[in-house]
């Protein structure tokens, strides 16, 4: 079995792959998406430049250290 990722353009073709689906040629499963992803996607298509998540990873490490630091 493959699996392949997706991304509709034409909603028409969302009415081929449930027929698809009905006929079991083909099964849908809906892919989990962090919380944290989902929220950067939405702040980038506002944003010109966006930092990506490994920047923010390091700037979040770098806040933890500076407040446990002071412990």
């Amino acid at each position: 079995m493959e699996a392949l990722k997706i991304e509709i353009v034409n909603p028409k073709a969302l009415t081929l792959i449930k027929g698809m689906q009905e006929l079991n040629l083909i099964k849908i499963s809906e892919e989990p998406t962090s919380k944290l992803k989902s929220y950067l996607k939405k702040m980038r298509k506002n944003a010109d430049t966006a930092p990506d998540v490994d920047e923010i990873a390091e700037i979040v490490e770098e806040v933890r250290a500076a407040r446990y630091a002071k412990k």
